[in-house]
């Protein structure tokens, strides 16, 4: 007889919801389990088959999409295909969990996560969610009260039977070095002057136009600055915008020569060299993000996205700021102004700053992945007894 899966992991669809998932997934060989005693169920949209082809573990990926919140027409078109999508998918997902006969399913939220939650609830196979925002999403909303368990990101979940265990973050973000030696290779690897107070600025992968909007317009109040920089990841859907004038032989958009030390980029994979070079960083303030500038220890301006489901982004950047780690900025109030004085105050207290880095630090989770494993196999039911 087949030996039964160990885990069902459902969710993905966005980077939000992948990376904690493979996270935790890791964990849970590192503590023992065959990878292919771990199954993914995910979304056949987005980036999940890219991010789980070549890893070792099992995947099923299911149609469907997200709801969008407007009333909008062609808003209200697309969430009838969500619905026909998720009619489609809830079979497929229960046949994979009777087929997989999972010891428990691990939902990490998001539409891609729903099928498989409910297979469970409906099939009695132990359930556990992992939240990462400091507010649950729909999905997690829904299923919370049916788990054993939540992992959470963050203290004063509205989850039930929560476990705070952190945030599972990359190995390299985990490693990030903040040293004045640490500051000085990261920004030559990021072409910037080694000795300059560095401001880093970004919004998501695509970007997010109201920071980019800040940013330009504080590069020009701050032009004939010469102990400043500032590393602007500007997204690929903006690129266009601000580069073409900058652009130089590279590519990157920098600009050299006295004043201030510029250096705009669509995107950028070496975050860890990002967050180890700069003295504060302005950025949205998803989850992900929030718990990468905690575990690196890094000062922040968080600008939460407006309209953000259940407005997790401003409970995500409170916690921060609570902690004297964060200042928040509305986003209607993020100008270039705003940002030359909220900047202007942190840069000229460079122990202020290493004060915010601490308290950022002292809210970072080095072993969420491995926290987040434990609770899980606290819930598993026992291995069956194979058929003589």
């Amino acid at each position: 007889m087949r030996e039964e899966r160990f885990a069902l992991v459902a969710g993905g669809g966005t980077a939000g919801h992948l990376q904690p998932a493979l996270a935790i997934a890791e964990a849970l060989v590192s503590a023992g389990h065959g990878r292919d005693t771990i199954e993914f169920v995910g979304s056949g949209r987005g980036q999940d088959r890219v991010a789980l082809e070549g890893r070792g573990f099992p995947f099923t990926l299911l149609p469907g999409r997200g709801i969008v919140r407007s009333l909008r027409p062609a808003d209200l078109w697309a969430n009838l295909g969500a619905l026909a999508g998720l009619v489609v998918s809830l079979p497929r997902a229960f046949g994979v969990v009777m087929r997989a006969r999972p010891r428990v399913v691990v939902s990490v939220g998001g539409y891609a996560s729903l099928s498989a939650s409910l297979a469970a609830v409906v099939l009695g196979v132990p359930l556990v969610l992992v939240n990462v925002d400091s507010v649950p999403g729909a999905a997690n909303k829904l299923f919370g009260r049916f788990a054993r368990a939540s992992a959470v990101g963050w203290e004063g979940s509205t989850l039930p039977r929560s476990v705070v265990t952190g945030t599972p973050v990359r190995p390299e973000i985990a490693a990030v070095g903040r040293t004045p030696a640490d500051r000085r290779a990261a920004r030559a690897s990021l072409g910037l002057p080694e000795e300059r107070a560095t401001v880093a600025v970004f919004g998501g992968s695509l970007g997010a136009r109201t920071i980019n909007r800040a940013a330009a317009g504080l590069v020009d109040r701050w032009k004939d600055r010469e102990d400043r920089s500032v590393y602007h990841i500007v997204g690929r859907r903006d690129w266009g915008q601000y580069a073409p004038s900058a652009t130089c032989a590279d590519g990157t958009g920098r600009r050299r020569g006295t004043g201030l030390a510029v250096s705009r980029v669509p995107y950028e994979q070496r975050m860890e060299a990002v967050y180890a070079a700069a003295d504060v960083v302005v950025c949205r303030a998803g989850a992900m993000t929030v718990a990468e500038l905690a575990v690196a220890g890094v000062p922040s301006v968080l600008v939460p996205l407006p309209g953000a489901p259940g407005d997790h982004q401003t409970a995500n950047a409170r916690v921060l700021e609570r902690a004297g780690a964060a200042i928040l900025l509305a986003d209607a109030d993020c100008d270039a102004e705003a940002l030359d004085v909220t900047l202007d105050g942190m840069l000229v207290d460079p122990s202020g700053l290493d004060a915010m880095g601490r308290r950022a630090a002292s809210l970072g989770r080095h072993d969420a992945a491995a926290a987040g494993a434990r609770v899980v196999e606290a819930q598993a039911r026992p291995r069956r007894r194979a058929s003589p």
